[in-house]
């Protein structure tokens, strides 16, 4: 009988412990002001690597347009929105001011587009390792948000191979 009294208490152990062990694989957003923010990770860099990207996917559900216009990491020296740009079949990264994330729509920063380049890493990117990320809109304002370092080799959450 005092077993049957123990069981509610056994079954939330249970399933508190569940949820913590899901919680590493399911995808991780943030909304604030109608801007979500989500899946946001990096890739591993070597330790001697003073540079490292920043990839996630934005989605406005607000009825009007918003820019991200900056982002800061204590990871890194300097943190700068970038894309990547073909040209003369050399492929380079620049330094956007701003991106449009338009009403409705869903912006994918990932390898070989936008992305949020960091700089002067201030330790490395080590697989399995987590570190926030401050991302700066017009509109929604200051989003922060944890970024979970992946293989060097990842391409993202929703890239598939044929």
């Amino acid at each position: 009988m005092k077993y049957i009294k123990a069981l509610p208490l056994v079954l939330l152990a249970i399933v508190m412990i569940l949820n913590a062990e899901s919680d590493k694989f399911m995808s991780h957003a943030t909304e604030i002001n109608g801007m979500e923010v989500m899946e946001p990770w990096a890739r591993e860099r070597p330790a001697n690597a003073m540079m490292g990207g920043a990839f996630l996917t934005l989605k406005n559900s607000e009825g009007e347009a918003d820019r991200l216009v900056s982002a800061s990491s204590p990871v890194a020296d300097k943190v700068e929105i970038h894309d990547s740009v073909m040209k003369d079949g050399v492929m380079s990264m620049m330094r956007i001011e701003e991106l449009v994330v338009e009403p409705g729509e869903t912006v994918m920063l990932k390898p070989g587009g936008f992305h949020v380049m960091l700089m002067g890493l201030k330790k490395p990117l080590t697989k399995g390792t987590e570190f926030p990320l401050t991302l700066n809109f017009a509109r929604a304002g200051e989003i922060t948000v944890t970024v979970h370092v992946k293989d060097a080799g990842d391409m993202g959450a929703t890239h598939k191979h044929n």
